[in-house]
């Protein structure tokens, strides 16, 4: 699945190491000459020294994530946590992204694996501090990260993190707060460089596997590195492999079958289903009492029962046939090399690629068939059947003997991605510093999705079941079904006549050049060299989404139905691309010997349908060092978020949901606080049709941003940091969630909220209902959910961290880290009219952790070491309290503090050979059981907060020939 544009960046890495690797032979063999010129030159004594202090300053001075200037102090007035690659391993991580999500800044909920019914099921992200996902900058070697091409929840875009090479890893800087003054767009909640290693001593390979005790997810992985060096050229070359067998339902005790603690009778899916739409009640047809279906999700389809419902065929056991971890192939190489040209030049060049394959499936979720698709709309999924004067629904799902296994339908998804950096740094003058390069990355993604197909499925339960449409009554379709062949297995090949899979492709791309200019001692100060960096970038990026065209088609049945081509399912077309120009400069100024000064500011601008979206960011920092041991920082400033190309460009793309229709179960007398459990079909589950588009004259989001906190080292090896940090974000795009609009329809409906303000007005103008009739309002039929600048949003939160090294003589060494972040505050407003949403305390419209704490615990003593750590998650609301947007009813409340622990063991039997043993979740922890569930959820717990993987074990070997392993 090369692509062009890949095998040209290839071809132009091995040009460039060609090149190289020619100019280092011609350098090596000139070298006596050149040396024997050296010895011959005359120089003076001042010149000697002079370059030996410029030598010395340089080796002192070093670039650190959240300054353009090298220095020599570590810790600025920006805080930076540091995650090393002897860290991730040593406490469990087994990728990039677990090391990033287990931070204790990753506070947000965010959609994965487990939602496997997502947009983006086959990519991972995070959170920083409760902030959407698209807030966070992430850079590789400084250099931003490529988009990924799907669009997280149907509408942003973000990057994947699933695939980058863990042992390619040298450490990850996370820095929390603005960014933009440095990094521009997308830098508002912080900024993550994956630095990668630049060499290895000795040629290595790494050799894991792994599994799961409570079964499914085994894993193997295997890398392999080496340098090499030809006179003047040197190159790094990594390659790494990993495969992971798929986590289902079915392999977790609270997965493998609905939600069933306190309902009686425990709840099943309902697999064979007809629902009277007079009287709310199911109607049990079946002649054979189940029996001819008996066979059904391994003998265990039978005759089931809801409390105030009625009877049907289900099985308790279908929830477990949805994977909560993908089956995952993963291949990267990953090339670093570098041509020392003379003294005040070097070529570089970076190769970064990866390729990834991922299949996953919701099961039985989503593989059934329905009136309340084939019909929906303004009838709400009903239809009328005149031999019994009523109104019906039908359902039938599929069971894994029908489908012929869910394991052979699994959706796929293909991501091929890479970025090229080539280029050349030196000096020129006395100080100053160049850097001038360029950047191209690409990302492909190619989505295979297992589909029902509109037509064929209609028509064979036509012929099977429903017979034809004999026209309309009161504006429901007629049909008189025969109502017994609905409970009758149906063969694979029959299923097979009526599925099939869709292809989608999907593809990002960005060039950048960027120049940078440096001068570590511009002039001097009272407190030392001002230092000076002028950055200037410019390049295009693009993105198109192109969907099968069968998404997107329309089928008009005989009786003149529109439906979709493919079986309720959507789609997210859109395609634009733009350029853009930033120029940054930062001036650092040492006023005094203990106070230093930062100020930085950027200018960005894009150049996007024929118009410029602008916007100039800057930051003021300050660090005042009273004592040797105590540092006191403080910095204010701006940042900012383009609108990305989606937002820009999406094409409106209809999507297929249902919501609950919270203003007419209130007509009817049903409380919208258990209207989801007890209000009446059809208002209690609505099928309705979304719309969403994008819009070109969106503007930059905007944020004002500060912090301040101190760092303190009281003894030798010991360091405490605390930062406190604040946002206020502002024009902020916005896409309403279709149950909010709901809820905020009939809270305007019945004067909770002013029905003239700006929320009301969107709400009614957004939902589009049919006619109505004896005091109630049409059902919903289509809701539109555009992106505007709108939002507001206030954050506040602490974050600290402390560090401690301990010899214990001949014991060895204890080393201890602890991290901390909670969030104080967090605000939203939709609009500036509106009152504001305090979202830790109202839990309908946030489930994301107030707090985490992690922490580990390492000794180590010549060939032996050990890491013990533990990840505490904080309360988060239960199910009922995000329904009733309360704490204080029955049953609401919040759940307790998930704390997790990992350990690890690693032995060094021999110098170059390391041996280790990695338990994740020690104790098998199982997240915090919400008993607030009702018994028609497949599970008892948040899949955007939490997980049922349970304890993992991982046995590793490194060996490096030549070198040490560690």
């Amino acid at each position: 699945m090369l692509k062009s544009k890949l095998t040209a960046a290839v071809l132009a890495a091995l040009a460039f190491g060609y090149a190289s690797a020619t100019l280092a032979a011609t350098d090596a063999d000139n070298a006596p000459a050149q040396a024997s010129s050296q010895d011959t030159s005359s120089s003076s004594q001042s010149d000697s020294q002079s370059d030996q202090v410029k030598k010395a300053k340089k080796l002192e001075a070093v670039t650190v994530t959240g300054s353009l200037i090298p220095q020599s102090q570590v810790e600025t007035a920006q805080p930076v946590v540091t995650i090393t690659a002897d860290q991730m391993k040593a406490r469990g991580f087994t990728t990039v992204a677990e090391a990033l999500q287990q931070a204790s800044f990753a506070t947000g909920s965010v959609q994965g694996p487990q939602d496997n019914n997502s947009f983006t099921t086959g990519a991972q992200t995070l959170s920083m501090f409760g902030l959407p996902v698209g807030f966070t900058k992430y850079l590789i070697d400084g250099r931003p990260m490529g988009d990924f091409p799907g669009l997280y929840n149907g509408s942003d875009i973000f990057n994947n993190l699933s695939n980058i090479p863990q042992e390619m890893v040298d450490h990850i800087d996370i820095l929390p707060g603005g960014q933009s003054s440095l990094y521009g767009s997308d830098a508002i909640a912080g900024v993550v460089n994956i630095v990668l290693k630049k060499k290895v001593d000795a040629p290595v390979i790494d050799v894991r596997l792994g599994g799961f005790s409570e079964g499914g997810g085994s894993s193997q992985r295997i890398s392999f590195a080496d340098s090499f060096q030809f006179g003047a050229f040197n190159t790094m070359i990594g390659v790494q492999y990993e495969q992971k067998k798929p986590i289902w339902g079915y392999d977790r005790d609270l997965t493998k079958q609905y939600f069933t603690e306190g309902t009686t009778p425990p709840t099943a899916s309902r697999d064979y289903l007809v629902l009277s739409g007079i009287t709310g009640k199911y109607l049990f047809l079946d002649p054979n009492n189940c029996s001819t279906v008996a066979s059904g999700y391994g003998g265990t389809e039978m005759k089931q029962y809801r409390q105030g419902r009625g009877y049907y065929c289900g099985s308790q056991y279908s929830a477990g046939y949805a994977t909560l971890a993908n089956d995952t192939k993963t291949a990267n190489l990953y090339s670093h090399s570098t041509f020392d040209v003379n003294e005040d030049l070097q070529l570089y060049g970076d190769l970064l690629y990866n390729y990834q394959e991922q299949k996953f499936t919701s099961g039985s979720n989503t593989t059934f068939w329905g009136t309340s698709v084939a019909t929906a709309g303004s009838t709400g999924g009903y239809f009328w059947d005149p031999t019994v004067g009523d109104l019906r629904l039908m359902q039938k799902i599929f069971t894994p003997e029908e489908v012929g296994g869910f394991d052979n339908i699994m959706s796929k998804q293909y991501e091929s991605s890479y970025m090229l950096t080539l280029g050349g740094k030196g000096h020129f003058l006395d100080n100053w510093d160049y850097d001038l390069g360029f950047t191209h990355s690409d990302d492909q993604l190619t989505n295979r999705d297992f589909q029902r197909f509109t037509g064929p499925i209609e028509q064979y339960f036509a012929n099977h079941v429903m017979g034809h449409q004999q026209g309309t009554y009161s504006g429901y379709p007629v049909f008189t079904p025969n109502y017994a062949a609905l409970y009758n297995q149906i063969s694979p090949s029959d299923f097979r006549s009526f599925t099939g899979y869709t292809t989608s492709h999907s593809k990002t791309w960005d060039n950048m050049i960027r120049g940078q200019v440096t001068d570590q001692s511009l002039f001097v100060m009272p407190g030392g060299d001002a230092g000076l960096a002028v950055v200037m970038e410019g390049g295009n990026q693009g993105w198109d989404s192109s969907p099968d065209p069968r998404l997107l088609e329309t089928i008009t049945d005989g009786n003149g139905n529109t439906q979709s081509y493919v079986y309720g399912t959507s789609a997210t077309p859109g395609a634009g691309h733009r350029s853009r120009f930033a120029t940054t400069g930062e001036l650092r100024l040492p006023l005094l010997e203990q106070l230093t000064m930062d100020l930085s500011t950027r200018y960005d601008a894009y150049y996007v349908d024929n118009q410029t979206v602008d916007h100039t960011t800057f930051n003021v920092g300050l660090e005042y060092r009273p004592v040797e041991t105590l540092l006191l920082r403080g910095r204010y400033g701006s940042a900012f978020k383009a609108p990305t190309l989606a937002d820009e460009f999406q094409r409106p793309s209809g999507s297929y949901n249902s919501v609950t229709d919270y203003l007419n179960c209130a007509r009817l007398g049903y409380a919208p606080a258990v209207a989801p459990t007890k209000c009446p079909p059809p208002y209690d589950n609505t099928q309705y049709q979304g719309l969403t588009y994008g819009n070109p004259a969106l503007q930059p989001i905007t944020a004002k941003v500060w912090s301040y906190g101190f760092v303190w080292a009281p003894i030798e090896r010991m360091s405490i940091a605390v930062d406190y940090l604040h946002w206020n974000i502002n024009n902020e795009v916005v896409q309403v969630d279709p149950d909010k609009l709901s809820k905020t329809e009939y809270l305007c409906d019945i004067g909770t909220l002013d029905p003239k303000s700006g929320t009301c007005a969107q709400a009614f103008s957004l939902i589009t209902r049919g006619p109505g009739k004896d005091g109630l309002l049409g059902p919903i039929t289509n809701i539109a959910t555009p992106k505007l600048n709108l939002a507001n949003e206030e954050v506040n939160a602490i974050t600290a961290n402390f560090s401690y090294v301990q010899p214990i003589g001949s014991f060895g060494e204890l080393s201890m880290a602890l991290s901390y972040s909670d969030l104080l505050k967090h605000t939203t407003q939709d609009f500036v009219i509106d009152p504001k949403i305090d979202v830790l305390r109202e839990p309908f419209y946030s489930t994301d952790f107030k707090s985490k704490a992690n922490g580990s615990l390492t000794w180590s003593k010549g060939d032996w070491g050990a890491t013990l750590y533990f990840n505490r998650y904080g309360s988060t609301p239960n199910y009922l309290a995000t329904v009733l947007n309360s704490y204080e009813e029955p049953g609401t409340g919040k759940l307790a503090p998930w704390i997790l622990y990992n350990a690890s063991v690693t032995y060094n039997p021999m110098k170059n050979l390391a041996l280790s043993l990695l338990v994740n979740n020690l104790f098998n922890s199982m997240p915090p059981k919400d008993d607030s569930y009702p018994g028609t959820f497949n599970q008892p717990y948040n899949t955007d907060n939490y997980n049922v993987y349970g304890r993992a074990i991982y046995l590793e070997a490194k060996y490096s020939f030549g070198g040490t392993a560690r």
